[in-house]
């Protein structure tokens, strides 16, 4: 009944996503997943990553034949458009071939599985298409957040962002400085996050076949929560980033071309009208967030998961910063939000006991905390960046503390060895 209740909310979701995108006179995410399944997809290597997800259900001569019909489908689809003569201009020229097999598991799942083995594979299509949905509603929740918040509050976090000595104004002018290269490998960490995290949720998710059930929690749950609850922030606190607010890529927009050679001076803050094209997705870094999950999830895999884990979070960080996509405050209030949702996920997977729900609690008040200091105070924290700059880290800090600390509370202990009692000896 759970999955089922998930499965009509989410429904209703990208249906009304779909009628807002359609009401601004674009596709939403209903429309661009369909055309999908015959047009070139913006990603085809996150439709093969949800395919991969959807695999950890099945055996591993099923996932050969599934893997083996994706590519051969996609290979059949390039040989069709190179004999049209149909260019791929925009998007991937594979990936149909992973979502139509999705969908033909979901039919298999209806038509020829009963009882347990059909809710199973059910799950698993659910979890690779949820996935794949998350993108496209992203996307759709972009674009109302630009045609519905003309006015931006950029003006805010980079006045706040003093107390934190302008990061992103530091981290851009050392990205710039290592060239294309360093650029190039930020750039993909950024746009690949997702297939990262699959990698980390098809290690925890690696026994699901033999064990024919799902785990109580697991990385994608968190994933997907941040990335519906994040979006809902975008619209209270309209950021575009510094790169537009402060640089070239905002044109006539931008209050002036200082990113990332000048900090921003310090003034009064006001909100200020922007164009109707650019997402307001700043506050906070879902990037951050995301980066932050992988890398808590990755804990306790192998020690190549664990690298892999820290190398996507610092990378993530620098590519957040160093491209002027954020502020220091949003990377901040990012973790602080991943921290929470992750708890509050994991509490409900135990029952809610005592110590996950004052973990959540407060991790939403300094959550709430910090968004009203960046849209009240951003001027005093710029005046005394000695006293809110080390506030701003020690709240954050705090946050990662208690999470820590509760997480090792809820860990099962492993028992000691029993020593085995001195025994009297005849001498």
């Amino acid at each position: 009944m759970l999955w089922a209740a998930v499965a009509v909310v989410a429904l209703g979701f990208l249906v009304a996503l779909e009628v807002a995108a359609r009401h601004y006179g674009l596709p939403g995410p209903v429309t661009t997943q369909v055309r999908e399944v015959i047009f070139p997809p913006k990603s085809g290597f996150l439709l093969y990553a949800s395919m991969a997800l959807m695999m950890v259900v099945l055996t591993w001569r099923q996932r050969m034949a599934a893997l083996g019909t994706a590519i051969g489908i996609d290979l059949v689809i390039l040989l069709a458009r190179w004999t049209l003569d149909i260019k791929v201009t925009d998007g991937h020229p594979f990936g149909n071939g992973a979502l139509l097999v999705m969908l033909g598991c979901a039919v298999i799942a209806v038509t020829r599985r009963t009882g347990r083995e059909r809710t199973l594979l059910l799950k698993g299509v659910g979890l690779g298409l949820l996935l794949v949905a998350g993108r496209k509603t992203g996307d759709a929740w972009l674009l109302i957040t630009s045609k519905t918040r003309p006015a931006v509050l950029d003006q805010y976090p980079a006045i706040a962002d003093h107390a934190l000595g302008n990061p992103s104004w530091l981290v851009g002018r050392i990205v710039r400085a290592t060239g294309p290269v360093g650029a190039h490998v930020l750039d993909y960490v950024y746009v690949q996050l997702a297939v990262a995290a699959v990698v980390v949720a098809l290690y925890q998710l690696r026994h699901v076949a033999a064990e024919r059930r799902f785990p109580a929690h697991h990385l994608v749950r968190t994933f997907l929560v941040i990335g519906l609850l994040g979006p809902g922030i975008y619209m209270i606190f309209p950021v575009v980033g510094p790169v537009f607010a402060y640089g070239a890529d905002g044109g006539q927009w931008a209050v002036a071309n200082l990113w990332p050679e000048t900090a921003p001076p310090v003034g009064v803050p006001h909100p200020m009208p922007f164009d109707e094209i650019t997402p307001r997705n700043c506050m906070p870094s879902l990037h951050t967030a995301w980066a932050t999950t992988i890398f808590v999830h990755s804990r306790r895999g192998p020690l190549t998961l664990r690298f892999a884990g820290t190398f996507w979070l610092v990378a993530t960080l620098g590519a957040t910063l160093g491209f002027g996509y954020h502020y220091g405050v949003d990377l901040v209030a990012g973790v602080v939000f991943a921290l929470t949702i992750e708890a509050a996920l994991r509490s409900q997977a135990r029952g809610w006991e005592r110590s996950g729900v004052l973990l959540v609690a407060y991790g939403t008040t300094v959550f709430v905390t910090l968004l009203v200091s960046y849209r009240y105070l951003p001027l005093e924290m710029a005046e005394r960046p000695w006293v809110f700059g080390p506030l701003l880290i020690l709240a954050m800090a705090s946050v990662i503390l208690g999470f820590v600390r509760t997480v090792r509370l809820w860990e099962p202990k492993t028992p000691l060895a029993p020593h085995p009692e001195p025994q009297p000896e005849l001498v």
